[in-house]
């Protein structure tokens, strides 16, 4: 009888050192990328543009690469976890002047923000959750003139950025999860990606 007690003791300790290491509790890491939309940088280049109306200025075959987004949390207490995100975006279109093609606009923006992510929600197959960030973009804005008597320009400067994702719902295994997030910043108003925790 002790030895079945102590073969069955054995057995329930190798299962909760493998659920242990297969589980979601001794994760404290967490990397993820995403994809946004609809992020400041948009919302400022839309705006530059209204302006820009006034003085006879055009633009047609406008793009918007990103937000792409990298981020690093680490998790020093279950609800909290503290890290950074890195995010990239670029937006390119075509300048006219009096219905003539006048060069080609381009920004890049480069943005790196401490985050805090606050877990109300924490199981092994699924969480919910909210962020916040808060740092600075660098930009860099160039136009490219279409005219050889016309100097090309080129300025980069730096501004203040943010995200507050008011909810984020992440779902798959303890381990690799996807996840979309809704709020407002530099990441987008909704932004989806996956992330791994280790």
């Amino acid at each position: 009888m002790k030895k079945i007690i102590l073969l069955a003791a054995a057995i329930m300790m190798a299962t909760v050192n493998v659920n242990a290491q297969d589980g979601y509790e001794d994760t404290k890491h967490e990397v993820a990328i995403s994809a946004g939309g609809m992020s400041n940088s948009q919302w400022i280049d839309v705006l530059e543009e209204i302006t820009t109306v006034i003085v006879g200025a055009t633009y047609k075959n406008e793009h918007f690469f990103g937000p792409i987004s990298a981020e690093y949390f680490y998790h020093a207490k279950n609800w909290l976890g503290v890290g950074a995100i890195l995010t990239y975006g670029q937006s390119s279109q075509d300048m006219y002047l009096a219905g003539t093609k006048d060069g080609k606009a381009t920004n890049t923006y480069t943005t790196l923000m401490p985050a805090a992510k606050f877990n109300w929600l924490r199981k092994k197959y699924f969480g919910m959750y909210s962020k916040v960030a808060v740092g600075a973009t660098l930009r860099h804005e160039s136009i490219d003139s279409d005219d050889p008597q016309e100097e090309d320009y080129s300025n980069s400067d730096v501004h203040f950025n943010w995200q507050v994702s008011a909810l984020g719902i992440e779902a798959g295994s303890p381990r690799i999860r996807g996840f979309v997030e809704l709020g407002v910043g530099e990441q987008g108003m909704g932004l989806i990606g996956l992330r791994y925790k280790f």
